[in-house]
């Protein structure tokens, strides 16, 4: 029989988010690999899983998560992983990799899929999808993601301030991910646009240091790494008006 390799969405922090099918997952899995930055953390994604499954069946393979400015470390950190998941899969048949929102969306999983198909051949690759942090900080504070024919810009801030303002300055909502450290230029680009006053940004969410705020409201500290932003669009057209 193939190995196989499940990437499971496992939410944004709160382990009850994880679905049904998530959880299934990980419990059929003979092993849970979770990523970490160091061997000496627990990370998000690792925590949510304990809620499932039992820690001896959990192991942490480091991964260079943060790093943008030294390929050669990222690419090194990376073949290491593949090299140690894929010797996981030629002794056990079915490997889950735990990632915090969905495989597909801005995950570790993705670069680690293509390793592993090409180091263990016939590997079958599979994803169970997982609820994003912009779902969860919409649920948590009330804002609406899209109505109508309102389009959604998804924009990861690590790109630039440049592309965030870009995406403010067009229509339908905008959502930013990881722009903790660059608050300061968030700020700036919603003020800019006209966007702040309806804007929100929240960061640990479901967990015990969770913080959901208006965006009017940032002062130019510096926040979690791991914040998002929402910013609708102006919505004065009455109810359906963008339909």
């Amino acid at each position: 029989m193939s190995s196989r390799l499940v990437g499971v969405g496992v939410g944004p922090g709160d382990p009850e988010l994880v679905t049904v099918k998530g959880v299934n997952a990980l419990r059929a899995a003979d092993v849970v690999v979770v990523p970490v930055m160091d061997t000496g953390e627990r990370g998000r994604a690792e925590a949510t899983v304990l809620h499932y499954v039992p820690e001896e069946k959990v192991l942490r393979v480091v991964f260079a998560l943060n790093e943008r400015t030294d390929r050669a470390r990222r690419e090194a950190a990376w073949d290491a992983a593949g090299e140690r998941v894929a010797g996981l899969l030629r002794a056990h048949g079915s490997v889950a990799f735990a990632t915090i929102g969905d495989p597909n969306v801005y995950s570790t999983f993705t670069y680690l899929a293509q390793t592993i198909v090409e180091l263990v051949p016939g590997v079958v690759v599979e994803t169970v999808p997982g609820i994003t942090a912009m779902q969860d900080l919409a649920a948590r504070s009330g804002a609406v993601l899209t109505e109508g024919t309102e389009p959604l810009t998804l924009v990861p801030v690590t790109a630039g301030s440049a592309v965030l303002k870009e995406a403010l300055a067009g229509p339908g909502t905008v959502v930013a991910y990881k722009f903790g450290r660059q608050a300061a230029e968030v700020a700036e680009a919603l003020r800019e646009t006209g966007r702040i006053e309806d804007a929100v940004w929240g960061s640990a969410l479901g967990l015990p240091e969770e913080s959901v705020r208006p965006a009017a409201e940032l002062d130019g500290e510096p926040l979690p790494y791991l914040s998002t932003l929402i910013a609708p669009p102006r919505r004065d057209s009455g109810r359906g008006g963008k339909l």
